[in-house]
């Protein structure tokens, strides 16, 4: 049973009372000042972003690399509250929540992800928590709360990262350990009754800098945006609590080890899924008029539970070497109800248990004695168990139970180093070599009723076998990403850049495999290849007051791993009639791309920063049922085109504050939000082209207090972000939707 949001509340009133209470007694104000906010005359540049997109602080304007950068404070000003906020943010990213859960993250850079969130399935892009790889979606949508920064880095970053980064990477860096005490609390109350609870210090322990601390804790509620007419419950509500604690000691100049843990509750209730047409087997049941409302007759549980820890070493060897090692484990339970016909009917009720753990071990040698060569040789080690157990009902016949368990040993040497060729020119090359086991343990067995709780995919009808698949197999997948790029100082504020990179993700099982009727799913797919070639700029116009980075990319992708939600003809009258997870690769394809960012002081008021981004993804190979069907197929979350536009004002206040107000515009064309099997005549789940308005205004007082009044999608557009096209077995077409129009008000106190 779910419990109630009241006992959250109060934990974490309480949490936020006691951290204000030294904060007064300390009246320790801050500056109130945002990162690139404090101009106050044109003549005034835009602050450079620290970065650490190659391993080493650099720029945000000399790194040679396609990377977005926000910091805490652009963060708060743009209402980023998790990673799916990003999404119009950076060009050519999509990102939301997977289908019906509110924290399992689905990725896509560059046209480049994976949408199944099932074990045994690799992301496509990398999402990293203080430089520890998270290795599945579940719980990996992270909530933003005492973050220090968030980079993401677009295309291929193999040389520079042990595991998946064939797409790209979204770091997460969490706020560091200070030297002095300081912390915040702050309330957020919005529309759909939305109470959020953050708080965090940190600072020496015992009066020494030697031994430092932090603690950051955030509840996170709203109700539902709609509600299961069958019971009454919510639907696509949020109870999230979150807790992070890092702890440092720093033994000498040269030396430190910092200790890290995090640890997330999402007890959110099911997400709705909108009927897209009516179901044939439940003509009964018409489609209902709004997004989020659903009639389902299973539970309301959707429950992610994770934790991490880490440890980290630091030791700088002399003025040349630095040294570091990053210990990791992670692990979560997952349990949740998917009806997908969103009925009442019992025509495709799943119930699905996953859990995952892995530890990782990472060492990094860092070189630069202040001369014409820098870089970093990295060794990567990862030992993952991911498994669960899916139970399916359809039509209250046909039962089954998929389970297993996906063990993953991967080893990676990776280096990438810069060479000074002359005083403007810098040659850049690395490396990675990547040896991977996959053993998959799989046992899917079919049932003539429901007892017990064992239900799932039916072999067939008139099959009297009643297992599916039974195998335990291991396969091993090795590869060389090279990366070779060169960049021109060209002036001091033009940087013009070009390379070339491959990425390279590792093949694996589908443990859906249907090994009866369809014997090639009980054999591995193909481990997939990006060859990546780049050019672009990064350069600064009006005394740096307006930034304008470029690049143009064209990705030759092969082997491309597909997840599609297909039927089979399971009696042999020719008719494709029972579901089946298909896991394939389509041949080959070709991705091109354009991307525009840009920020702009045109005076001392007003800030104007934004990106455009054009993709052209095309299938060149897809052969399936023996026949290349690359033209009728689409890629999914590869939208033409797409950009945002933020307009802000900014004044500064005699009381020695300031105000600032945002409008922010968004837009992405039409988009495919399922990736299906699409043959002549038939259309896929789409999203028609469209745009968001978000709109902002904060208040600093120039001291402890901040107040910022927040609005997203004030127009309430309705927009799929994905969805299941189950139509030829179940009768099943469903879309799931963004988030309504909301606004909120936050009050924040720094200490």
């Amino acid at each position: 049973m779910r419990r109630t949001t009241i006992s959250r509340h109060h934990l974490c009133l309480a949490i936020a009372c006691a951290l204000f209470a030294p904060a007064a007694m300390a009246q320790s104000p801050t500056d109130g000042q945002d990162a690139g906010s404090s101009a106050t005359g044109a003549e005034q540049p835009l602050d450079r972003v620290t970065v650490t997109a190659r391993k080493r602080e650099e720029t945000l304007q000399e790194v040679p690399v396609a990377v977005t950068a926000f910091t805490a404070d652009a963060l708060d000003r743009l209402a980023v509250d998790d990673l799916g906020d990003l999404d119009a943010l950076v060009p050519n990213l999509t990102i939301y929540a997977a289908r019906g859960s509110s924290s399992t993250v689905t990725a896509y850079i560059r046209g480049v992800g994976q949408s199944d969130p099932l074990w045994g399935v690799d992301p496509g892009v990398g999402i990293y928590l203080d430089d520890v790889y998270i290795a599945r979606p579940q719980g990996a949508l992270l909530d933003v709360f005492d973050v220090e920064r968030v980079e993401v880095l677009r295309g291929p970053q193999g040389t520079l990262y042990g595991k998946n980064t064939i797409g790209g990477a979204i770091k997460y860096i969490s706020r560091g350990l200070p030297g002095t005490f300081d912390g915040y609390g702050a309330i957020t109350v919005g529309n759909y009754g939305q109470l959020d609870v953050k708080a965090a210090m940190g600072g020496p322990i015992g009066g020494s800098e030697a031994l430092r601390a932090r603690i950051a804790v955030a509840s996170l509620n709203r109700d539902g945006f709609g509600e299961n007419l069958s019971n009454g419950q919510p639907v696509s509500d949020k109870e999230v609590l979150a807790l992070r604690g890092q702890i440092g000691a720093y033994v000498n100049d040269d030396l430190n080890f910092q200790f890290a843990f995090d640890w997330m509750d999402d007890q959110s209730g099911v997400r709705g899924a909108r009927m897209l047409a009516p179901n044939r087997f439940a003509p009964a049941y018409a489609p209902l008029p709004s997004r989020y409302d659903i009639r389902s007759g299973m539970p309301n549980v959707n429950d992610t539970r994770l934790k991490g820890a880490s440890m980290t070493a630091n030791w700088d060897i002399n003025d040349a070497w630095g040294f570091k090692y990053i210990l990791a484990k992670r692990e979560s339970q997952t349990e949740t109800n998917i009806d997908f016909d969103t009925t009442p009917a019992k025509i495709a009720d799943v119930k699905a248990f996953y859990a995952d753990q892995q530890v990782s071990n990472e060492i990094q040698l860092n070189y630069d004695a202040g001369g014409r060569a820098r870089g970093v040789m990295g060794f990567y080690a990862f030992d993952g168990e991911a498994g669960g157990r899916v139970l399916n009902n359809f039509f209250n016949v046909v039962f089954g139970d998929t389970r297993g368990n996906v063990y993953t040993k991967s080893m990676a040497f990776y280096g990438d180093w810069t060479f000074d060729l002359t005083n403007s020119v810098k040659l850049d090359v690395g490396a990675r070599y990547t040896n991977e086991d996959k053993r998959a343990v799989v046992l899917n067995r079919c049932y003539r009723d429901a007892t017990y709780m064992t239900l799932a995919v039916r072999c067939a009808a008139n099959n009297p076998t009643p297992v599916a698949a039974q195998f335990d197999k291991t396969s091993n997948f090795t590869n060389v990403s090279p990366k070779v790029s060169i960049d021109w100082q060209a002036s001091d504020d033009i940087m013009l850049y070009a390379l070339a990179t491959r990425g390279f993700k590792s093949g694996g099982y589908n443990i859906r495999a249907q090994a009866t009727a369809v014997p090639r799913s009980a054999e591995p797919f193909n481990d997939e290849q990006v060859d990546s070639y780049e050019i672009g700029s990064k350069m600064g116009f009006l005394d740096n007051r307006l930034f304008l980075n470029l690049a143009y990319f064209n990705n030759k992708y092969k082997d491309i791993q597909l997840s599609v939600f297909t039927a089979y003809d399971s009696n042999g009258d020719g008719t494709n009639d029972a579901f089946f997870g298909d896991f394939t690769n389509a041949g080959s394809g070709t991705v091109r791309g354009l991307e525009v960012e840009y920020q702009w002081l045109p005076t001392r008021n007003w800030a104007i920063n934004g990106n455009l981004a054009w993709l052209d993804a095309k299938y060149n190979q897809f052969i399936y049922a023996g026949v290349n069907i690359a033209r009728e197929q689409r890629f999914t979350n590869a939208p033409d085109f797409s950009g945002a536009l933020n307009v802000e004002y900014r004044t500064d206040l005699a009381t020695g504050g300031n105000l600032s107000a945002r409008v922010g515009y968004s837009y992405q064309s039409d988009v495919v939000a399922t990736t299906e099997i699409v043959r002549t005549g038939a259309q896929p789940i789409t999203q028609d082209g469209y745009g968001l308005l978000n709109a902002g205004m904060m208040w600093k007082s120039g001291g402890p207090w901040s107040v910022a009044l927040q609005g997203s999608n004030l127009l309430d557009k309705e927009y799929r972000t994905t969805g299941y096209n189950l139509n030829a077995a179940l009768g099943v077409l469903t879309g799931f939707y963004g988030p309504p129009r909301q606004y909120s008000l936050t009050v924040r106190y720094d200490f």
